[in-house]
């Protein structure tokens, strides 16, 4: 079905220190979205900054009845500033967006007339990460092409949170109640027809990126432990080929002891065998725990996140 009657659109921005490209990130919306034949609602998510973000994002609903702001009561990272910004948008359909603006604005367009072509997501890809270092992007190849392998639910290679989803793809996720958000797979999971346009993503203008090396291995351990169990099943399958490996030499050794009596075992042997069981048995141990550590969330139903004030909304504060 072609949409031809004007709709709104919430765009979803998580901040968290961004003060440094405040102004130039409304300037560059207001001049996009301006152009375009829809109405709009501009939803920050204020995570806990520690600069003028929260200031600054106050002095702008007043003037700015379109943008309204969530500020969080503390930093709960920025998959639960993700959901509360989806909580609040009641467009009818929603695009998340990186303050930073290296997911460029100018692909609004593109995606909605995507979206007016009946597409329920419209997802924006990245061509190449060149303007990425050479180690991120190959680790980040490798826990694509990792996830996937391991995931029933597949993910797009080279694809951020930047994205169009019309309102029951929102609604959808909205359902989904876990408490280590994934964000990318949470988008994926609902399916739903969708398309994806390209598109080269542009040095970041100011400030720096808020995940180093350490956070990125976390996000990407919680990627795979919120999509798929095959780490713990992989522990039965080598555990089945060690005991198979083990009776195999168990055999040989008893026909050899049988056939040229008893030799005397290598200490070296004996020690490689024992440190390489024991390092089998503590990885598999620590896997578990995650798991169970995820059970253990779940099972205390904390909130995703706690919102201190919401501001902009119904013309007051919240």
């Amino acid at each position: 079905m072609v949409m031809s009657e004007k709709k709104s659109i919430s765009i979803v921005v998580p901040m968290y220190n961004e003060e440094a490209v405040f102004h130039t990130l409304f300037r560059v919306l207001e001049e996009t979205l301006s152009k375009l034949d829809v109405t709009y609602e501009v939803i920050c998510v204020d995570d806990g900054s520690r600069d003028k973000t929260r200031e600054l994002l106050l002095a702008k609903t007043q003037q700015d009845p379109r943008v309204k702001a969530v500020l969080l009561s503390r930093n709960f990272g920025k998959e639960a500033a993700m959901t509360a910004a989806i909580d609040y948008a009641t467009g009818d359909a929603v695009i998340p967006i990186d303050a930073d603006l290296q997911d460029p604005p100018e692909l609004i367009g593109q995606m909605i007339e995507k979206w007016r072509e009946g597409f329920d997501v419209v997802y924006a890809k990245r061509v190449s990460r060149m303007s990425d270092t050479p180690m991120k992007r190959n680790t980040a190849g490798l826990f694509y092409r990792i996830f996937n392998m391991l995931s029933e639910i597949p993910i797009p290679e080279n694809v951020g949170d930047y994205r169009l989803m019309d309102r029951r793809v929102v609604d959808a996720i909205k359902r989904l109640p876990e408490k280590d958000r994934f964000m990318k797979g949470l988008f994926c999971w609902p399916g739903f027809n969708n398309t994806s346009i390209e598109f080269e993503r542009p040095e970041r203008l100011e400030g720096e990126t808020k995940f180093n090396y350490w956070k990125l291995w976390n996000f990407a351990l919680n990627g795979i432990t919120s999509f798929s169990s095959f780490p713990v099943r992989l522990g039965v399958y080598l555990g089945l080929i060690v005991s198979a490996v083990a009776f195999i030499y168990g055999v040989v050794i008893m026909v050899k002891t049988l056939f040229t009596g008893v030799d005397v075992p290598g200490y070296a042997s004996l020690m490689i065998v024992v440190l390489f069981m024991g390092g089998i048995q503590l990885f598999f141990l620590g896997l578990l725990g995650e798991y169970i550590g995820r059970i253990y969330k779940e099972v205390k139903n904390r909130p995703i996140y706690m919102v201190d004030k919401a501001l902009g909304f119904d013309g007051k504060s919240v």
